[in-house]
């Protein structure tokens, strides 16, 4: 089969499209024929090795996974003897290390059924983002009917998510973004944007998500009720050890020191919130927005376009 494979740390230049061995299920698998593959900053940190603390997982000195990409969504292809879920023909999503080819193998707990009212690109980009925007805003955060909700890097993969979530939970929700993306962000429910390019950060909230960029703590504590809470998520910038877990960890480790609730945002994959993603996208409260989509040869030109681009929304792979 084809796929984008890597067998070192880099930039896309390491990256290549390549014929390599069709896997097959073991007794506790579901095999896939992939449709779809969603692009997310995973990928990125993966490819590059950054930040380096997360090399003691993904492997010392090369990738210990040689084929790039982590959601999917596909039909079955085979089953595994102890597998009871799923059959041949069967439209899932899920994740898998490997998504980046035609085919992929994972253990039956790590799908769900595709959801009805959704295509395989748009199910493909679902699993990871809308897991992290689940955790963050209900298991964490805790957000409830009449908050006032702030969303920074609101346009983004996992962003333009937690605005449909936050309203869908009955929040008043402001997004930050850039101004050319005000209008994208308005249509996903937020009640007011702030284009953080050309306007400071104003209000009162109940509930902090950020998503983006490197504010100070402070800064963004000071924009909190004084029983609010702040939830930090994304590992992008920063140093080259910590890269952005470093304000992570900055607010885990300072929350019991303050009168607000401050919290890093570390979502695993688990097969319970993966089905709570797949029931809310059933029920209409959010919808994957597409801004991209390339084919499995394109995937460098793909991971580009996600760091250099800004999309709004998600990126995906056409593979079958």
């Amino acid at each position: 089969m084809k796929a984008i494979t890597q067998h070192a740390y880099g930039t896309v230049d390491m990256l290549a499209y390549a014929d390599v061995p069709t896997p097959k299920p073991g007794p506790d698998e579901v095999m896939i024929r992939v449709h779809a593959a969603g692009v997310d900053p995973g990928v990125w940190h993966i490819m590059t090795g950054r930040p380096l603390i997360a090399r003691a997982a993904l492997g010392l000195r090369r990738p210990k996974e040689t084929i790039r990409g982590w959601d999917v969504s596909g039909v079955v292809e085979a089953v595994g003897a102890n597998v009871t879920r799923f059959v041949r023909g069967d439209e899932v999503f899920g994740t898998t290390g490997g998504s980046f080819a035609e085919y992929a193998c994972a253990a039956e707990s790590k799908f769900q059924p595709k959801p009805e009212n959704l295509d395989f690109l748009e199910a493909a980009t679902l699993p990871i983002s809308g897991m992290t925007a689940l955790t963050g805003l209900r298991d964490v955060g805790r957000v409830e009917s009449g908050w006032n909700v702030l969303i920074i890097g609101a346009s983004g993969g996992v962003g333009h998510l937690a605005v449909q979530l936050a309203r869908h939970l009955g929040a008043h929700v402001t997004g930050v973004c850039s101004g050319d993306s005000a209008e994208f962000v308005t249509s996903l429910g937020a009640a007011k944007v702030i284009d953080y390019k050309r306007e400071s950060l104003t209000g009162t909230y109940d509930y902090i998500l950020d998503m983006a960029g490197n504010r100070p703590l402070p800064e963004l504590r000071a924009l909190l009720t004084p029983t609010g809470t702040l939830v930090v998520g994304g590992g992008e910038g920063g140093g080259p050890w910590l890269g952005g877990t470093g304000r992570t960890l900055r607010a885990q480790l300072g929350s019991p020191f303050v009168k607000h609730r401050l919290a890093g945002l570390i979502s695993l994959p688990k097969p319970e919130t993966l089905r709570d993603v797949a029931e809310l996208a059933t029920a209409g409260a959010w919808r994957p927005h597409i801004d991209r989509t390339f084919a499995l040869p394109d995937a460098p030109a793909a991971i580009d376009y996600l760091i250099t681009g800004h999309p709004k929304g998600k990126i995906a792979l056409t593979i079958a």
